[in-house]
Parts: structure tokens; C-alpha cells; sequence
């Protein structure tokens, strides 16, 4: 077992047994929110896996979001057991909006939902998870994409978008109601990144068009739309890799680097694996204190292949695009 590197230690804090690990801890889909002086981690898993940190390298596990799986989901989608993926954390009037995703591996059979919270302390006396539900469903054999890897963005002018998507025919975005719980009316679909999809797999087969995990991220003029283009998941085999293209519109059309679209299969990389990470992959940028940070999963070479947390600092070269530190 490897994870006497991570010192575990337990301490009793108030008659409780609470978990503390240094990092980089076990991570997949990572997204980070700072409330007041600590930092609060969500990260896919069981009821969605929360950590919090004051320093960003010493974690304490928190309580999931959800202590059972949501109704809804189990309903919506078949076999589903709670095993909550790829959270996306804001706060936006005064609430803490989470959307995260839950489906069949492998299938489009798949939905967005949305919790909310006044806050994200567990010690606080208003803390408390409302699941808000369905914001967005795919079905197999009616809709050649796939809702899940949700990511909430802001338009110039304070309009909420939803960006998502994995495989098929590519990530998307749809704008929302002002009160973020369901897609507005009336609706309107982007296509903001694609890759080239083999003509002979069925419409119900994820395919070969790997590419999901869209972020973005507003600096100066542009926004960045950050992906993940191959393959998570797989330890050792992973080859996963974080792409970006830009665009002074949300909506697009994203650039990359070489003036390809990204709805032509462009983009420009940003970070792939190396000796010591195989596969790095479904990232988030914030700024604290005046610095950007990306956030990501990496597959440890020194640990079976096993998913960890990465932050790093992310500075932008003269042109204006992103390079990680």
C-alpha cells in the first residue's frame, strides 16, 4: 500500500475521528472553491467526495454531499448506485451551486443535476444539501451527446451558460434560467469542440471522438475553453491530456493556437503525461490573490497508475495562452 506517503494521520478533533491526508491525495474530476480561509475540494465519487484545506497540501475529509443516492437518479438512470461524477462548485447570489453528473459508463444514458448550499462548513448551522434534480438528460439512440463533466460559466454579461459533454459528437453549451435550474427557453444548442468521429459506430457506442471535460475560463478578452481529449481511467494505460482553444464570445467559435476550431478537432496542449503522471486531465482554473491556478487529476507512475490531485500555478505567455508552471 502506498498510502503511508500521503501520512495519514488520524486526530481526534471534538470526540471525532477525522481523516487528514498531505498531498497530493486521491482525486478524479477535480473542481476547488475557497469559503473564508479554507479551501473546499469535490471531487467524483460516492455521493461526490469532499475534502477541505486551509493551505492546499494538508486535506481533511469531509461528509459527501449526499449520504444516499438521489432518487431522481436511480430512477433516471439504470444501475446507477451513487457513485456521483465530475462536480462543478460556484457561488453565485449568495448560494453555492453544485452540478454534477451521473450515468452508465460507456452510454449516453446520463444526467446533470444541481444541489445547493448557504454554505459549504459541515459545523454551521444552516449547512444543508437541496437537490434540485434534473437540469439535463441524454438519451440513447435520440441524442448524439452525452450529459455529463457539467461546467457553469458567466457571460459578460452575467448570463449563465452550462458547458458539457464526453465523446459523441462533442462538448456542448446551453444557456440556463437565471435561478440556474433548468435549460432557458427558447432553447438554443453550441457545439463548442468536436473531434472526428469513425461514420460506422452506432449512435449508442461513446466512440472514438474522445473529448470531455470542458472548463471555461474568462481572462481579459477571451474566453478559454479548456479539455481533455483521449483517455481517463485506465491506471497505467491512461492518455489523457488537457487542450485550449479561445474566443472573444462564449459561445464560440474557439480558436486554438494554430487558427484551428476546435469544432475541427483543434486545440492546443496545454499539459500531458510525462515518466512520473501517465495521463493528466479534467482540469479547472481559478485565481486566489491575484495568481491563477490550474487544478487537475494526474495518474501516479509511482502509485499503479492511481488518480491524485495536482495544483499548479498557471502563468500565460505573451500571446495569451496558458502555460502551467
Amino acid at each position: 500500500m502506498q498510502w503511508f506517503k500521503y501520512i495519514i494521520i488520524l486526530i481526534a478533533l471534538s470526540g471525532d475521528l477525522t481523516l487528514l491526508a498531505q498531498s497530493p491525495i486521491p482525486a478524479h474530476d477535480p473542481v476547488m472553491i475557497r469559503q473564508g480561509s479554507r479551501y473546499y475540494l469535490f471531487c467524483t465519487g460516492n455521493g461526490i467526495t469532499v475534502w477541505s484545506s486551509t493551505d492546499r497540501q494538508q486535506w481533511q475529509k469531509e461528509p459527501p454531499v449526499f449520504s444516499a443516492p438521489p432518487a431522481w437518479a436511480v430512477a433516471a438512470v439504470p444501475k446507477f448506485r451513487g457513485h456521483i461524477w465530475a462536480p462543478d462548485i460556484n457561488y453565485h447570489n449568495g448560494l453555492y451551486y453544485l452540478f454534477y453528473a451521473v450515468s452508465a459508463f460507456g452510454k449516453n444514458t446520463s444526467c446533470i443535476g444541481l444541489a445547493t448550499n448557504k454554505t459549504l462548513d459541515p459545523a454551521a448551522a444552516d449547512f444543508k444539501w437541496t437537490d434540485h434534480g434534473k437540469v439535463i438528460q441524454s438519451v440513447p439512440g435520440r441524442d448524439l451527446w452525452n450529459a455529463i463533466d457539467p461546467n457553469l460559466a458567466f457571460d459578460e454579461n452575467n448570463v449563465p451558460w452550462l458547458a458539457f459533454g464526453s465523446f459523441w459528437n462533442g462538448i456542448k453549451l446551453v444557456k440556463l434560467k437565471d435561478n440556474l435550474t433548468a435549460v432557458a427557453t427558447p432553447e438554443q444548442w453550441y457545439t463548442l469542440a468536436a473531434r472526428t468521429r469513425s461514420a460506422n459506430i452506432p449512435d449508442t457506442i461513446a466512440g472514438d471522438a474522445a473529448i470531455e471535460a470542458p472548463f471555461i475560463y474568462k481572462k481579459d478578452k477571451y474566453y478559454y475553453l479548456f479539455v481533455s481529449f483521449d483517455y481517463c481511467c485506465r491506471g497505467p494505460a491512461s492518455t489523457y491530456k488537457m487542450m485550449v482553444g479561445r474566443s472573444e464570445k462564449i459561445t464560440g467559435p474557439y480558436i486554438d493556437k494554430d487558427n484551428v476550431p476546435m469544432t475541427q478537432g483543434g486545440g492546443t496542449l496545454v499539459l500531458q503525461g510525462n515518466a512520473q503522471w501517465y495521463g493528466v486531465g479534467h482540469n479547472a482554473v481559478y485565481n486566489w490573490d491575484g495568481k491563477d491556478y490550474i487544478i487537475y487529476h494526474g495518474y501516479d507512475a509511482a502509485d499503479k497508475g492511481r488518480s491524485k490531485l495536482q495544483v499548479k500555478e498557471l502563468d500565460w505567455d505573451a500571446d495569451g495562452w496558458p502555460v502551467v508552471k
